[in-house]
């Protein structure tokens, strides 16, 4: 089990090997967003701004203009939330070269909380034009994502989570903007992202006894939203639910509803966050208590999917 936030300080790390236009900053929690690691053996090309996310997100955007890549990490909350205008004006607007690589993402943050818990990340960024919204399922997907979006010139967004979760990709695994079928079934499929498709695996195990097999989904960029690929797995199937550690206003669900109801209508069930905030827990309670364990996801769709 390794935190997609683990995977990423060790590949901005090895990224930073081979590429001396690479830089990293932090917002004084290079500790827990694993910047730390680039840190420790860069200390001329990291740059700690404090407790200051508004200038994190300035001073990545003048390195960028200087010809650095630069990597600028906080928690999501703070990412999103009190940097947004300056994410929003001085990043992408000019669609500079800034990738904003944000932790503690979801509500698997655990017991800090609904002020640290952001399941509004997805909708804030999404809605920025230029920006690309990245979220990935298990480590091995987040260091091919941190190298892409190496390659990629323009603003990334990519979402990471404190709590470890499994490999469930193979090695050889390269990252690719569109959704891939991880799991073949029929009549239901699931689009999950993020941390959900560990979950929903774990589901789909548990429905063998009711002869369910559900086709699973990895849905891993959010944006430039992958609208043909959505449609033509969609039309395969005769119900489709989505999942994600996030907001259903405005996350995958939402995004997903709305490119089906104007090019493909048919039944979607939204498995996430209902519209209210986080609270205090474990991260594996939290789960349960929002209906996103492997447990909840079973009964939601052996209730609503085989109606």
């Amino acid at each position: 089990m390794k935190a997609t936030r683990e995977a990423y300080g060790e590949a901005l790390l090895e990224l930073g090997r081979s590429n001396d236009k690479v830089v990293a900053l932090d917002a004084d929690l290079s500790k827990s967003t694993k910047t730390s690691l680039f840190a420790k053996e860069f200390p001329e090309r990291f740059f700690n701004v404090g407790i200051a996310e508004q200038n994190l997100i300035g001073v990545a955007a003048g390195l960028s203009l200087a010809g650095f890549v630069p990597y600028a990490s906080t928690f999501a909350i703070f990412a999103t939330g009190r940097a947004w205008e300056q994410i929003r004006n001085t990043v992408a607007y000019p669609s500079l070269n800034v990738k904003i690589c944000a932790s503690h993402a979801g509500i698997t943050v655990g017991e800090d909380g609904a002020s640290h818990q952001s399941i509004e990340d997805i909708a804030l960024m999404s809605v920025i034009p230029n920006m690309t919204v990245l979220v990935p399922a298990d480590s091995i997907e987040t260091k091919s994502m941190v190298n892409w979006a190496y390659q990629y010139n323009g603003p990334v967004y990519i979402r990471l989570g404190r709590m470890g979760v499994p490999d469930i990709l193979s090695e050889n695994y390269n990252f690719d903007t569109k959704p891939f079928v991880l799991k073949k079934g029929k009549r239901i499929v699931i689009f999950a992202t993020g941390i959900m498709l560990w979950k929903c695996l774990e589901a789909i195990e548990l429905l063998k006894p009711y002869n369910v097999e559900p086709t699973l989904v990895n849905v891993s960029c959010i944006k430039p939203f992958p609208e043909e690929s959505i449609i033509e797995i969609a039309k395969e199937h005769e119900i489709v639910f989505t999942a994600e550690e996030h907001n259903v206003i405005n996350g995958l669900g939402s995004m997903i509803s709305s490119t089906l109801s104007r090019n493909y209508p048919m039944k979607v069930y939204f498995i996430g966050i209902d519209d209210r905030f986080g609270t205090s827990g474990k991260p594996n309670d939290l789960l349960s208590y929002y209906g996103l364990d492997a447990n909840s996801i079973k009964e939601k769709l052996l209730l609503l999917g085989l109606k």
